[in-house]
């Protein structure tokens, strides 16, 4: 049976990447039912893609991951965002990550988006190309739509004749209201290389 495989983070569980699956192709109602009292700030998506067989997926990331899983009975996994993100890619026909965090950002409200927010910036610096050594000028692509993007600050490009940040260029390029938050970096590529990758190796969160 065909479904969706999603990996969700928490900017209040750092490390911590919940692996799930949904046959019905509605996520928002798994992700709810994660935000319960018991935890401070709503969930995120990092990607959800549809399966041919959403048991199998789910399955074959669980067995690889079993060693950092936290507790059998919970499908929580202390690894890398972009490790899962890595292999659920090679497993998924169809990218469905933009459309997931819509449904499920409709359903927020200002306040938990807010507190969400608020957790995620004092958690991790903001993207700064020249911090991340691509210069002024630079050309990034967009992984699925092949437009590019010109670098024209440390924190903006241009886009489409306008000049936004990088996550405001993607919400153009995947469509999405300006309410929604999605992270740019895997979405983008500069000289071959995920901006996520870069990000990661420029931002040290050892602390």
């Amino acid at each position: 049976m065909s479904g969706i495989v999603y990996l969700l983070t928490n900017p209040a569980m750092p490390g911590i990447v919940k692996i799930g699956k949904t046959t019905n192709e509605d996520p928002q109602v798994r992700f709810n039912q994660l935000y319960t009292t018991g935890v401070p700030v709503p969930f995120e998506c990092a990607l959800a893609v549809k399966v041919r067989d959403e048991n199998k997926a789910e399955t074959a990331l669980h067995v690889a991951f079993g060693p950092y899983r936290i507790n059998p009975r919970r499908e929580f996994f202390e690894i890398e965002t972009d490790q899962a993100i890595a292999i659920l890619s090679l497993l998924g026909s169809e990218d469905v990550t933009p459309g997931v965090i819509a449904e499920n950002e409709a359903t927020m409200d200002n306040v938990d988006k807010a507190s969400r927010e608020k957790l995620s910036k004092s958690r991790r610096p903001n993207l700064n190309f020249e911090e991340m050594g691509i210069p002024i000028g630079s050309n990034l692509q967009c992984i699925r739509t092949e437009e590019i993007a010109k670098v024209t600050s440390p924190r903006k490009v241009e886009f489409r004749g306008d000049e936004y940040s990088l996550t405001q260029a993607t919400r153009v390029a995947h469509e999405l209201d300006n309410d929604y938050r999605i992270g740019p970096g895997r979405y983008w590529a500069f000289e071959g290389k995920l901006i996520a990758d870069i990000y990661n190796e420029t931002y040290s969160f050892d602390e």
